[in-house]
């Protein structure tokens, strides 16, 4: 029996993260002769294997195996490590922290797993790209992985550019509100969508530490040939011929296979499944906003009632922790669902937008999201909160043209007479629809057997072999 090759899998400790690189550590252990170590973040690794009993497959079809075992008894052992942060800081979106205490406090742990696991490669999360350092210095092999859109990828790549054309200042801000192009062929970018700059909650100290943090990593992928994407060729072929060391080998959904578990820091709501098969065939409207957007009161009112003015059946997903709420004042999910609607705090989103009922999907339009919702030949209506979303929503309705953005009001809010309006003007047009069925297609074909991202990760697994 040959024995396994041992990978390290590092994501950045967001679900954004998590999820793509978890979808290619199963691609890594399906008849590929690999097991893989899959680090979290404690707090991250808490919530994740919380999920573990309730997760879709028998139990003897689980693939994942938690590091409160004693024997490594499936391909995916879930291992835990501290991030760094100080007690009343876990659990907090303070970026500038975070990625402080990781590139400080993570090394050694790492050091200490790869002896321990005798890993043969590290496959590591561009935002964690200091990681190359650590396999450098052991002397094993290293790939990174980009979880997000290829233009993103070379967005980071193309920082030392930006700063040389003055589109970005020393601190990475925009030094004017404009659009910009990296090459002529590449879709247009605004200024709106350096994603970094959206992450210090306007504290100078803090905008630094996360741009020089960022400058940083992109400056390690010199260290490795492998730059690993999410993403199909055909979905961004521009970006392929500005940048073609980005490889992609996505779209990675895994929600189909047989021993599919989810990567979900959150309890998945499958009643909505049945509720589902229950609804006539491309009527429901889907509103997910991810694992970070916030509404408050006001916005999570007129989303609320723009639904209902719909008419038509819709399933909304409202974390807990989602909407910005007074504490004088009382805010009831159950109130707005009506007749028509069904209300869950997650669901099994790739499942979902998979379902024949659904007609639309109103997005943040994170990577994960625009990559799922289009691999499904879903349109969608585009509400972006930050990062690299306010790209995606670009990219979505300007380039592809497979959806639509919602504008605002005079007093900043997304109206309910706005939201019914863009829902009937997306579904009444034939168009969008043909050219979303174009692009699933598209796609569809890059990663069957003999496509492009097929092929492509079959050359990582060959090399990773070698």
């Amino acid at each position: 029996m040959n024995t396994p090759i041992i990978v390290l899998a590092l994501p950045y400790p967001a679900q954004g993260h998590v999820t793509p690189l978890m979808s290619f550590s199963q691609k890594l252990v399906e008849n590929n002769g690999c097991k893989v170590i899959f680090v979290n973040t404690e707090i991250n690794h808490n919530r994740f294997v919380s999920t573990k009993p309730k997760m879709a497959g028998e139990k003897d079809n689980n693939t994942l195996d938690d590091d409160d075992d004693d024997e490594w008894s499936s391909p995916i052992k879930l291992v835990s490590v501290t991030d760094g942060l100080s007690p009343e800081d876990e659990g907090t979106n303070n970026f500038a922290k975070q990625f402080v205490g990781l590139k400080s406090g993570m090394p050694p742990i790492l050091e200490k797993l790869i002896e321990e696991y005798g890993v043969r490669c590290m496959v590591v999360d561009v935002t964690m790209g200091w990681a190359l350092e650590v396999a450098s210095k052991v002397g094993i092999k290293a790939a990174l992985f980009f979880p997000a859109s290829a233009a993103m990828f070379a967005l980071m790549n193309n920082i030392p550019m930006l700063l040389h054309r003055r589109i970005i200042d020393s601190r990475g801000f925009p030094v004017t509100k404009r659009t910009f192009r990296l090459s002529e062929s590449m879709p247009l970018m605004s200024t709106e969508s350096l994603y970094w700059s959206k992450l210090a909650d306007d504290d100078p100290i803090n905008e630094q530490t996360v741009f020089d943090y960022l400058v940083y990593c992109g400056q390690t992928l010199t260290m490795t040939e492998w730059w690993l994407c999410n993403t199909a060729y055909d979905l961004e072929p521009a970006v392929f011929s500005f940048l073609p060391k980005i490889l992609p080998i996505g779209p990675l959904l895994t929600s189909y296979n047989r021993n599919y578990v989810t990567t979900s820091f959150w309890e998945e709501d499958v009643s909505c499944m049945s509720w589902l098969d229950q609804q006539p065939r491309g009527s429901v409207v889907y509103v997910a906003f991810g694992s970070f957007s916030l509404l408050d009161e006001k916005q999570f009112n007129e989303l609320a009632f723009g639904l209902e003015l719909t008419n038509r059946p819709f399933l909304w997903v409202v974390r807990q922790d989602s909407i910005i709420i007074n504490k004088n004042v009382t805010c009831k999910n159950d109130e707005f669902k009506g007749s028509r609607g069904k209300i869950v705090k997650w669901a099994p989103q790739q499942k979902v937008l998979n379902h024949p009922s659904i007609a639309c999907f109103i997005s943040h339009c994170g990577w994960n999201s625009t990559i799922e919702g289009l691999s499904n030949g879903i349109p969608f209506l585009c509400w972006p909160y930050f990062t690299d979303q306010i790209y995606d929503k670009m990219y979505i309705c300007d380039e592809l043209k497979v959806g639509l953005g919602f504008d605002t009001n005079e007093n900043g809010l997304i109206s309910r007479v706005e939201i019914k309006a863009k829902v009937d003007k997306l579904l009444g047009d034939e168009n969008i629809r043909l050219r979303s069925l174009e692009i699933k297609k598209k796609i569809e074909s890059n990663i069957e057997q003999g496509g492009r991202s097929s092929d492509n990760l079959n050359k990582f697994i060959k090399w990773l072999k070698e």
